[in-house]
């Protein structure tokens, strides 16, 4: 699911019983073209449409972004910071998984076959079908100057 064409989109919206609104394609479109390892929050793609010119409120963007995480579309992620990022949702098979240091808010992504093994072993032995499996460890990374806790 690395972009979603517009026939795809519409389908899907449409199926969902909502339309496809400029607003929802530049949000979509933004998603789409964000490189490997980045996420955005609400606040920070509503600031990359106003500079781009697009006049959109910061509830349309709330309202759109909830919207496509609910369809699938985009993945919710809690990260270090105390607010929500979001990515695009990509297939089981692409899924990763972030080590986030709890002082400087570095995140960095990672695969491992394992654990969406294991999520999917677990889901399938009681019935469930799997749509997402995030593992977030939190951490401090190499290059935080600070005291690490005593465990």
């Amino acid at each position: 699911m690395a972009s979603y064409p517009n026939a795809d989109l519409r389908a899907e919206l449409n199926a969902h019983g909502y339309r496809l609104t400029p607003q929802r394609q530049k949000i979509l479109d933004i998603f789409c073209t964000l490189p490997q390892g980045r996420h955005l929050s609400a606040e920070d793609l509503h600031s990359a449409l106003t500079q781009t010119g697009e006049r959109i409120g910061l509830s349309t963007v709330y309202r759109t972004i909830h919207l496509m995480v609910y369809m699938g579309m985009l993945r919710e992620l809690e990260l270090a910071e105390g607010h929500k990022h979001y990515e695009l949702n990509r297939p089981l098979r692409d899924h990763h998984h972030h080590l986030v240091c709890v002082y400087c808010n570095q995140t960095l992504e990672f695969s491992e076959d394992q654990v969406d093994q294991v999520g999917e072993k677990q889901a399938k032995s009681v019935g469930y079908y799997i749509l997402d499996c995030q593992l977030t460890l939190y951490g401090i990374c190499p290059n935080c100057d600070v005291q690490k806790p005593v465990l």
